[in-house]
This record gives structure tokens, sequence and C-alpha cells, in this order.
């Protein structure tokens, strides 16, 4: 039946269940899984009792999780408490219901209702099944793992978090439990275990004791067990390293953050830098959830609000938009003062409106803050911090949800003319915000160009822009479209498909927008929502929204529609009144005036149709701005000499490596020096074979064939380790063809290789003419390569990972054997003591 395999299966679902405690508001929840669990438990090992065969093991042990189901949450419909009913399965049902109901309603942790309890209780109960028919019934203990596994997925699915590494510690010694309890038991199989006895070595072997088939010998007197401490001792020591590493090791791998949903890093009340899992991720999600769920509502006394965004993204990766990690401090506070204005806004008529938004408490990990764009002032408790340049508004510590906030917001309203007349970028604006990676497809700028071609100034090229999208692109709204990985994706929206949802169109617009040279970001959050009475509005998850966001000189920032809008559309996005091509009137380039087409763009430059007359991307100072579009972190040049650096010490690092290997092999040729008198007559060291003396001749042989295995590796020729020296000699020579005095050297280090392997008395050459000879043979593999294994062979050999791989290979081979040498000892001095203490005479 297999008892002590059964309690130990059951014992690392219960160690694995600990790590959904994030998901959970209390504690009993685990109290009933481990209540599932002895109950399953117990029903495999009734099965395995009846002989039944593995699917009817997993019925049975499905069943015993009906019992304990029906005890401990519908007895009162149950039949004597315990046997199902109609009418306990149909409350049980019931139960599951208003739990998935609750799941889907909360944001973890989530209160213990009953459903939820009852749900927690059937996945423990399941994993449970699932481990102890392959644990303990199939003997499969390392597939058991995945299920245990997917215990811990959960919680970083639902919540984007991690376990405490000590949660996680318990689950991992828990399967490595299971995994020696099955070896255990499996050694066990094979029968009565072969003891080995241990006695001292002044006792003499006599009939009838250890070794010589005697019943009553010392072995059993003194209870000796198997001789297998040291590998056991092995095995425990490779598994705590293994949980120490999984453990320790991540807290140091860079983008892997304990906290998981926002990672904080730098020294306590110093600088800190803000992280967040990647924004778009969750946006389709939102956008496709059937319910509509209700994520915030909000009064304003604005007659047309606008949009809330929750981040501005101003990086564009190889793939998809980010924005860049921020340094937070107690200065960027929001308590108790004004925000600081907007970058860019001044010189435009603006209004402020005063919002009071209240986020549903089911809401999870919104670390920050929905906010209508500007936010002048925010009244909200706790510790809350402003970005000033993005003016994102985060916390380190708390959420969103459940919170009821005021906002006093500064809107502008920017004029046709005023978006027109424009002026000049600053710089810092140029070099952050019109960057874009250098391998776009040349077919998006050429894009970029055809569509604003005749577009006078920046704002004509973004309405040109948006137009396209929403009129004359010929573009389609639709959900089911996958999110572009690369550029080809990109292309193939713009160019082929045309159909996608809002973070294509914003994040196409938003990158096209740079390639013309136009100061651009993506927006994120949610748009107005519904009016449900006046000044009252409904936000809910389907009206989550991107777009993009141009700056410009004397408004700032200044938001964008490029997707489309109502029933075909996004439902809820509305299209900012100024960007309408009726409200530009001529300004988006006509017939009359219209400027020539400029020719595509180098990649990562802005084309000259970006730039209005000599001066529209100008910097304040009056010089041309020339931002190197191709570096995402062009704010840091300092940082380019130490890229370059570590480049070029990559680079060189086989090559170095190279070199010391062939040094300190050949070092190690060199005669050893006369020992130095300690205090008495001078002591001859006692003699090595020539052969295995490092310093002797035969050691240099030795170090010549390594050093021309090595050579012919690098030059990419064959080496066949099975070859004897003088059978290697002939083929290298014969497929290079080499000349006379190449073909003698090598044939010299392969006898000397040859004599010093099987002869110890002969003499070869001197450890001079062997480096000599290895001189020779590396030229003449050299000059029967081609150029590029020849430059290979320099700056990227290939033995030095040979050579390392041996190294490493060598290193653990001593670390075990010292590890088994400390276990022997150990094991031996514990085996003195017991037989000593044994000896003693009772008094």
């Amino acid at each position: 039946m297999r008892i002590q395999l059964t309690i130990m299966a059951g014992l690392a679902t219960l160690a694995g269940s600990a790590g959904l405690y994030p998901l959970f508001g209390g504690r009993s929840w685990f109290w009933a899984g481990a209540g599932a669990v002895v109950m399953v438990a117990l029903g495999g090992v009734l099965a395995r009792r009846l002989r039944l065969p593995a699917a009817l093991g997993a019925a049975c042990g499905l069943a015993a999780l009906l019992l304990y189901l029906t005890v401990a949450f519908t007895r009162d419909e149950a039949l004597l408490w315990i046997v199902p009913t109609p009418a306990s399965l149909a409350r049980l049902t019931d139960l599951i219901g208003a739990g998935w109901d609750a799941a889907n309603r909360y944001a973890a942790p989530v209160p213990l209702a009953p459903g939820i309890k009852v749900l927690s209780t059937i996945g423990i109960g399941l994993v449970a099944v699932i481990v102890d028919v392959l644990a303990v019934r199939l003997r499969r203990a390392a597939p058991a793992g995945l299920p245990l596994l997917a215990l811990y997925s959960v919680p970083a699915a639902v919540r984007q978090d991690s376990v405490h590494w000590a949660i996680f510690g318990i689950g991992a010694t828990g399967y490595l439990a299971l995994l020696m309890a099955d070896a255990r038991d499996r050694v066990g199989g094979w029968g009565r275990l072969v003891r080995t006895p241990r006695w001292s070595e002044d006792e003499p072997l006599v009939p009838g004791g250890p070794g010589l088939g005697g019943g009553d010998g010392r072995a059993e007197e003194h209870g000796e067990r198997p001789d297998g401490a040291a590998l056991a001792a092995t095995g425990r020591r490779i598994g705590a390293g293994a949980i120490a590493v999984a453990v320790l090791v991540p807290l140091a791998v860079p983008g892997i953050h304990p906290r998981g949903a926002l990672g904080l890093h730098g020294a306590r009340g110093g600088s800190q830098t803000v992280t967040t899992p990647d924004p778009l991720v969750s946006l389709r999600r939102e956008l496709t959830k059937t319910d509509g769920a209700v994520v915030l509502t909000y009064t304003t006394d604005d007659p047309s609000p606008d949009y809330l965004r929750l981040y501005a993204l101003d990086r564009f990766d190889d793939d998809r938009w980010t924005f860049t990690r921020m340094q937070s401090s107690d200065r960027d506070r929001i308590t108790g003062r004004d925000l600081p204005p907007a970058p860019g806004l001044g010189g435009v008529a603006t209004r402020r409106a005063d919002s009071r938004i209240a986020v549903r408490s089911e809401v999870a990990d919104m670390r920050f803050l929905p906010l209508p764009y500007a936010p002048a002032s925010i009244s909200i408790k706790g510790d809350w911090r402003l970005d000033p340049e993005s003016m994102m508004v985060y916390s380190l510590k708390g959420t969103a949800a459940g919170r009821t906030y005021g906002v006093r917001s500064v809107r502008a309203e920017p004029s046709v003319a005023a978006l027109e007349t424009g002026g000049a970028y600053p710089t810092d604006i140029v070099t952050r915000y019109t960057g874009y990676p250098r391998n776009v497809p040349a077919r998006i700028r050429e894009l970029a160009e055809d569509v604003t071609a005749g577009a006078r100034t920046a704002y004509a090229q973004a309405v040109a822009l948006q137009r396209w999208f929403t009129v004359t692109g010929g573009f389609h709204y639709d959900l089911t479209a996958t999110s572009p990985r690369r550029g080809d994706d990109l292309a193939d929206f713009l160019l082929v498909s045309k159909r996608g949802y809002c973070e294509q169109f914003a994040a196409s617009m938003a990158l096209m927008a740079r390639i013309l040279g136009i100061p651009a970001r993506v927006g994120l959050g949610f748009t107005a929502g519904t009016e449900s009475s006046p000044g009252h509005y409904t936000v809910r998850s389907r009206d989550s929204h991107a777009w993009p966001e141009l700056y410009f000189v004397g408004t700032g920032w200044v938001r964008f529609e490029p997707t489309p809008s109502g029933a075909a559309g996004q439902g809820t996005a509305s299209t900012p009144s100024y960007s309408l091509p009726d409200a530009a009137g001529g300004a988006s380039g006509g017939a009359d005036g219209a400027l020539p087409s400029a020719s595509p763009s180098a990649a990562g430059q802005p084309s000259a149709a970006a730039t209005e007359g000599a001066d529209r991307h100008r910097n304040d100072e009056g010089e041309q701005a020339a931002p190197d579009q191709g570096d995402r972190n062009s704010g840091h040049p300092a940082a380019w000499p130490a890229v370059l650096v570590l480049l070029a010490l990559l680079l060189l690092a086989p090559m170095v490596a190279r070199a010391v290997i062939r040094r300190r092999r050949w070092a190690a040729t060199a005669p050893p020096e006369p020992p130095r008198p300690s205090g008495g007559p001078w002591k001859r060291p006692a003699e090595e074979p020539p052969a295995r003396r490092p310093g002797g001749p035969g050691g240099a042989a030795h170090v010549a064939w390594r050093e021309m295995r090595a050579d012919a590796l690098d030059h990419g020729l064959p080496w066949q380790p099975s070859d004897t020296p003088r059978a290697t000699a002939i083929r290298l020579a014969e497929e290079l063809d080499m000349d006379a005095g190449s073909a003698a050297a090598l044939r010299r280090i392969a006898r000397a290789e040859e004599e010093a392997r099987y002869s110890a008395t002969a003499a070869p050459p001197s450890p001079e003419r062997l480096r000599a000879d290895v001189r020779t043979v590396r030229a003449a593999f050299a000059a029967g390569v081609t150029r590029r294994a020849r430059w290979r062979a320099r700056v990227l050999p290939p033995s030095t990972v040979d050579s390392a791989t041996a190294a490493a290979r060598g290193a653990s081979e001593r670390l075990l054997a010292a590890l088994t040498r400390v276990t022997a000892k150990a094991d031996k001095l514990n085996q003195a003591v017991l037989h000593r203490t044994r000896r003693r005479p009772r008094p």
C-alpha cells in the first residue's frame, strides 16, 4: 500500500498549497484543503489495498474528495451527513457558481466566502489526486512536480505577484522529500540490503563474524547500516543547494523583482527605480471581457470630460511601447502641495475641471491613478507620488482599489492656429520622444511620407495621419487581431491586414509621427466612459483604451484619436475637435502651395517633410537638433564609451584566454627549482617518473600534443580522439599537403607523444624544440585553411570552450571527491564512537 510514500505525497501537496496564500484573506482555506488531502490519501490507500487499476484508483480518490466536500459544506442536505444526494450535489453546484462569481468580482486577496472556500478545496483536492496517482500508484514522482508547480502559478497569473521565498522553499522541500521517499522505496523493493560491516583493523575475522556468513557477528551486534551514507549526504546537499539557488539567484538577476507587480530598487530613503509589468499586457484582456465589469465611477463639472490616463509610454522597443523607468524619492510625494505645471503647457487657453473618482474595490493591482490630463492637484490619502515628466501618479506600496480621490485638472483648449504655428522643439523633447529603432522596415518610413505628402506643418501631418487611419486608409476595428511583436507584424497591420484594435492604431500613429520628426508617445488608460446621470460617469473594463499623444510647442502634449469609434470601433472613443479636418481647414495640405514629397528618409532619421521651413526642428539656441534615432537611451551619451569598452573586452576574452592557457601549459614544462635548505641537511626529493613530472620531457611532449590539438580545433580541422598520434599526424599531413619541414615537425610531436605514453625510458626532444615544432605546425595549419578560419582561430578560438569545459569537469570531480572524503571520515568517526560506546562494560 506504500504508506510512507502516500504520506510524503500528501505532505508535498500541502507544502505546495501554501503558495496559494496571496489569493485569500484568511487562513481557514488551508485547513479545508488539508482535510481534502487526507481524504484523498485514504482513498488512494483503499484503492491500492483492493489492487484496483490506476484509472479506478483516481476515481476512488475523486470519490473520497466528494465525500469530504459533502461532509464539510453540504452535510445538511446529505444522507446521514456523509452520503451525497441530489440535493447536496445541487447545493454544492450553487456554492461553486457563487465562488466563481466572487472570484471574478473581487480582487485578490478575496474574502473567504463559502463558495471561495469550496473552490480552493476542490483545487487542492484535485492536485492531491493527481500527485497520489503519479507518485504512488504509477511510481512517477518526478512528473508529480508539475501539478505542484501549478499551485504556484495561480497567484502569479491572478495577481502578477510572486510568493514569498520562504513559502517557495517549503514547497520545494516537500517535492524533494517526495523524490527521496520514492527513491528509498524503490531501493527497498529489491529485497534485503547488503550490509557492509565495519570493525577495528586490529580485530581478527572469526568464523561466524561479520563477512563470513555468521548470523550473530558484530554486524548484527552493532546494528550496522548499509554503506549509503555518502550518497545520501551528497543527495541532501544537492537538494539543499538546488533550493538555495532557486531562491537566491532570481534576486540577483536584473529584471526579476521579488515584489512582482511593482519592483523597487535602491537604498531605503534614497532614490528608487519604479517598474511595473508591461501596461499593454492586460489591455486586450480588459477589452474582451464579456461581463463589462465596472472599474470606476466619477463625477465632474467638465461638460465633455477627457480620457482618464494611467500610463504615458515613451519608449518604442523593437516590438512594443513601454515607459522609461522612473526614479522616485520622497520629494515626489503629492500630499499637501500643488503639482507642477504640465510640460510644454503655456500660451494657449485652458479651463479647469474638478472630478471626484471612486475606484471599485474589486480592481486588482492598480498602482497608478487614472486621471484626466493634466492634473494640477490631487486629494488622496497615502503615499502617492508624481513623475513630473509624464505627470503619472503612482504608489510604491498601496493600490487605487477601493479609494476615492479628488482631482483638479487643467485642460488645454488649443486653437488650430496655435497648433499650426508651433515653434522650435526643446532639445530634451526631441532627444527623448523622436527616437525609434533603426530596424523599422523601410516600407513603414515610406508610408509615413506618402500619407502626409503635401502637409506643410507638423500639425497638418498629424491630422493627415489620423484621417488616414479613421477614414481613407481602409482600416477595421478587430479585437481578434494579435498584438504586433516585431516590425514585420506592424508592417502587416499597416499595409496588408489593416485590422486591429486601439493598441495597433495608437502604436502605429505614434511611430509614424516619430518617423516624421514629431515628438510622440502612447497614452494608456480609459475613455471618458458613459454618462449615467448629469455629471456622473461609469467606466467599465471595455472602456480600456490606448491613444497617441503628440507634442506641440506652447500646448504641450495633445491627444489624437486614430482608432475607429462608434458601433464599428471602440464604442466610447471620441475624436478631439481640434484634430478634425474641418477644424484644420487647409492645414492638412492641398494642391495649392503644397510641399513636394521628400524622398524616404534614412533609417532612424526624420524626413525633410517633417520640417517646417528651415527651423521647425531647431532647438532654442537655433542649432539643428540631431538626435540619434536608433538609440533608445540617447539621454545618456556617457554610457556609450562604457558599452564599447565592454564589447571590446568580450571580443578579446577568447583570444586572451587562449594566450593565457598556452603560456601556463608551457610554463609547467620548466625544470623544477632545487629544494631550499630548512634548518638541516639538504634532502633529495623523491624522483617522479619522467612522463608524469610536470617539468620533465614527458610532460613537455604531452603539452606539445595538447597545444597541437587545440590549434587544430581552432582552425576547424577534424580531430579523431580514437586515432593514435601517428595516425593523426599522417592524416593531417595528407589533408593539408604540408611541406617537408612542417611534416617533419608534426611527426616529431607525434613521436614524442607516443614515447611519453608508452615508454618511460625514451628521451623525447627538449621542450624548446617541441615548442618550436608546435609553432611550425600552427603556421602550417593557418596556411592550409581559409582566411575566415584563420581569423576565427585568432579572435574566437573554439579550444577555449573545450578548455573551460574540461576545467569545470575537473573542478566538479575534485569537489565531489572532497565531499566524499569528508563524509567518509565523518562516518568512520561516528562508527568508531559507536563501537567504543557499545564495548564499555555495563555497571
